[in-house]
């Protein structure tokens, strides 16, 4: 949950929704484990509410409950007395993560029960919440928590919780009765000893209605783009929704960033040209003469495989003889594959490769940029492309899942168009298209304008895809 359990979209997503169904007039708690590296002066207004046991290889753990406010909305964090969420980071401590995650359902559960709460609603988010599907319908329901319809979100397909039979007969299950491909068996694993079942799958199964993240990535993961759970997605197609997510407009707003040297409320400002010197002079790079155009071009991502680092890569290497400058500010395990090019590019004046990632940095390249690349190999939303609307840049992406459905190609739609949209997956076709956007921004300075104040129109707020969710919640 942003901003102080985050590692990718997914946390802003749970904010942003919670946020705007709360400013609907519901009453909205999210539930999360208290991990270690969530100070508790962070919290608003935190109390303890009660301590109460939970049930985990035969005996009663013991949970601390308290009540909060993370981002202005209601949280319920719980703090089980092992070492469960220990550690410096939200993923990666010293303890097994399927476990805990299958524990921390049934707590969250038993919290609703001795607490006596009825929610209309319960829903879950990834793999790592879908044991409670299970335990709410063969345990809890006749237990008096009846009232509920469960709703399961999925931001990614390649994460599906792998787990053993036994796994789940710590919390109280009967790992061996969902052992059948019916309900959670996970195929690849299907005459292996012991075969395997997937949390995610069993979530999909256990549902009352299942949304991931943009209807492209809902069709593409209905066909090919669903793996092995392909089969299961079809099966239940009926519950089966795409909601596109959002982004949380009070943060990302350049008429009110404080982030910012100045504020800007449209492309035509003299803010985002005073952003763009102020990024150009912090980064060493060259400031143009007055006169001449020279597009920024911006890639803010994550350096891993779905995130096509090999278009990107080329992109970066094209940039300086196609008459823009590039900066890339971006981490992870790919990171080493563009040493050579960030040192390269640190001699120079046209671009920077920046390997790091810094929340503020983003806000300034943001409205700094022309162009920020988003070039996925797959992407089952994307929120950067919706974060480049808001500041003015035209985003260029690649046609695939919710890239798909937030960018109109402007050549295919010059009176409608916002950004840039390309075929394939090879670096020519990357190039062809960002030759467009570069030729537009040069020879075109009125359309380019008039492009720039399409994308700050576009309406990427919560407030659409709330209202989504509500209706979901109200007809599953």
């Amino acid at each position: 949950m942003a901003p102080l359990a985050k590692v990718g979209g997914l946390a802003d997503v749970v904010t942003g929704l919670s946020r705007a169904c709360s400013q609907r007039g519901h009453n909205v708690e999210v539930v999360l484990p208290f991990y270690e590296c969530i100070p508790e002066s962070a919290v608003s207004n935190l109390t303890h509410e009660r301590s109460y046991g939970s049930y985990h290889r035969g005996s009663q753990i013991m949970v601390d409950a308290f009540v909060g406010e993370i981002s202005g909305v209601r949280v319920l964090l719980l703090r089980p007395q092992n070492n469960f969420f220990k550690g410096e980071k939200v993923y990666g401590g010293g303890y097994d993560e399927r476990e805990a995650y299958i524990f921390f359902c049934r707590a969250a559960l038993e919290l609703l029960r001795v607490s006596e709460r009825h929610p209309d609603v319960i829903h879950m988010h990834e793999w790592h919440t879908c044991a409670l599907a299970l335990m709410y319908w063969d345990m809890y329901y006749d237990m008096g928590l009846n009232r509920s319809k469960i709703v399961l979100t999925i931001h990614n397909m390649d994460h599906t919780g792998e787990v053993k039979a036994e796994e789940l007969d710590y919390s109280g299950l009967d790992g061996e009765s969902y052992a059948t491909v019916e309900k959670a068996v996970d195929e690849r694993t299907i005459g292996h000893n012991p075969e395997r079942m997937s949390l995610l799958k069993a979530g999909i199964v256990y549902s009352s209605a299942v949304t991931t993240v943009s209807p492209t990535y809902r069709e593409e993961t209905l066909g090919g783009g669903g793996g092995w759970l392909n089969k299961t997605l079809s099966e239940y197609s009926t519950k089966y929704h795409g909601v596109l997510n959002a982004i949380d407009t009070a943060s990302w707003d350049p008429r009110s960033d404080m982030v910012l040297p100045t504020r800007f409320g449209s492309a035509a400002e003299s803010g985002k040209a005073l952003c763009q010197e102020y990024v150009r002079r912090g980064l060493g790079l060259d400031v143009p003469k007055a006169g001449k155009r020279v597009p920024i071009v911006v890639c803010v991502t994550r350096l891993v495989p779905q995130k096509g680092v090999h278009m990107i890569k080329h992109a970066a290497e094209r940039c300086e003889a196609m008459g823009a400058q590039f900066v890339l500010l971006g981490s992870g395990h790919l990171a080493g594959e563009f040493e050579g090019l960030a040192a390269q590019m640190k001699a120079g004046g046209a671009g920077r490769c920046l390997l790091m990632y810094n929340e503020a940095l983003a806000h300034f390249l943001y409205a700094a940029a022309d162009v920020v690349l988003v070039p996925s190999m797959f992407e089952p939303c994307g929120l950067t492309q919706m974060v480049a609307q808001r500041y003015g840049a035209a985003p260029l992406v690649r046609r695939t899942g919710g890239l798909a459905d937030t960018v109109i190609d402007v050549d295919s739609s010059p009176g409608a168009g916002t950004g840039f949209v390309f075929d394939g997956a090879g670096e020519g076709d990357i190039e062809e298209c960002l030759g467009r956007a570069i030729r537009m921004y040069k020879d075109q300075p009125a359309m380019w304008e008039a492009l720039a104040n399409r994308c700050m129109a576009v309406d990427n707020s919560w407030a659409r895809s709330a209202e989504q969710y509500v209706q979901l919640y109200r007809s599953a």
